[in-house]
């Protein structure tokens, strides 16, 4: 089966005063579909540059985007737009919900955004289930200022997830969680890709976050140092990649 997601020997150069900054200098990986991958790497590395040059949100200066088979550079605007829209759902940090809308409106964005009625058919029962599967059936009034953070976190992942895009992209969704509420979340994404098969990448600064993934890119410099496969398994201790961290002298 091909890859569901590829990067071409990507470089992405930002102009910085008189001169530039190369934030990604020649990466190229790829992801299988249904795998949970994590880039880690310490700040300023380019992961987050790569996770938006991925995701469609950012170009890159060469190199080249596969997202499905479809080469995202050479798409209009629009069809780019379109193709992200459907193939990919985004999580972030900051939660970015809607403060005066409720859970249900919230998470019903996407649809919205298409022009499709959430009350009907079968957004309606994608918005019932996408809420149940980050278990907060019960609080679909309820608005963001009413929830803790780790629950306002669990409303991005089911709005990423309610049109159940192929592909979901995570910038550490656990960066501003303590470890039980950033445990929930991790434990959202991975039934999200081990129960519907949806692939998730994530990045991450957190060990105990990227065990979770069956392969973890490290890196540093805007390159791919070194790929640490852990493996498809249910049980996500952090201690085999902290390990092997250590022995790579990372």
């Amino acid at each position: 089966m091909p890859a569901i997601l590829e990067a071409r020997d990507l470089v992405k150069r930002y102009r910085l005063g008189a001169g530039d900054v190369e934030a990604l200098r020649g990466v190229s990986l790829s992801v299988e579909r249904g795998e949970f991958v994590a880039f880690m790497g310490p700040s300023g590395s380019g992961k987050s540059t790569l996770l938006h040059l991925l995701g469609g949100l950012d170009r890159p200066t060469s190199g080249e985007v596969i997202l499905d088979g479809a080469a995202i550079s050479s798409l209009s605007d629009d069809a780019a737009t379109r193709l992200r829209r459907e193939q990919t759902g985004f999580v972030f940090q900051f939660f970015n919900l809607v403060p005066l809308l409720s859970v249900r409106e919230n998470v019903a964005l996407p649809f919205m955004i298409a022009g499709q009625d959430p009350n009907r058919g079968e957004a309606a029962e994608r918005i019932g289930d996408a809420i149940a599967a980050v278990d907060l059936a019960g609080k679909e009034r309820n608005r963001p200022d009413q929830l803790s953070a780790g629950e306002q976190q669990r409303v991005a992942i089911a709005r990423a997830l309610v049109h159940r895009p192929a592909l979901v992209l995570a910038d550490e969704p656990t960066g501003n969680l303590d470890f039980t509420t950033g445990t929930d979340v991790l434990e959202s994404l991975w039934r999200s890709c081990t129960q519907r098969g949806q692939t998730i990448v994530l990045v991450t600064h957190d060990a105990k976050a990227a065990a979770y993934a069956d392969r973890v890119f490290f890196l540093r410099d805007g390159l791919v140092r070194d790929e640490i496969v852990l493996g498809r398994r249910d049980e996500h201790g952090a201690a085999p990649l902290i390990a092997r961290l250590a022995q790579l002298g990372l």
